[in-house]
């Protein structure tokens, strides 16, 4: 049995197909080499280092929580992240960690550092 092809990065149709060396998408008329997806889907965190499943990161910049009377503080460190995929990502959020004294929650990599 062959294996599905990836649904489009742009527009997340899964009516992809092959020509030649690339991925095109009859709906949004996207062009993309598959290598070069999979190596886009890198997580970087602020400093540029990629981040992998199970790292401890430390917040860079205060961080105001909707509904908590107090930020998570520049400095905390957050252990143990998980990193979400590609296509569940909502509003540029990467990371799922559980952050002392907040609980779950989901931060962009952008704002943390490697610990």
């Amino acid at each position: 049995m062959t294996e599905p092809l990836p649904p489009c990065p742009e527009c997340s149709s899964a009516y992809t197909y092959e020509l030649g060396d690339l991925m095109v998408c009859p709906e949004c008329a996207h062009e993309w080499s598959p290598a070069e997806a999979a190596a886009a889907d890198v997580v970087r965190d602020a400093n540029g280092k990629s981040l992998a499943e199970g790292d401890d990161v430390i917040v860079v910049k205060d961080l105001p929580v909707k509904g908590a009377p107090k930020p998570i503080k520049s400095g905390t460190k957050v252990r143990a992240i998980r990193l979400v995929p590609a296509e569940a990502r909502v509003g540029g959020h990467d990371i799922d960690c559980k952050v002392d004294g907040f609980g779950p929650m989901q931060l962009k990599s952008s704002l943390v550092r490697k610990a």
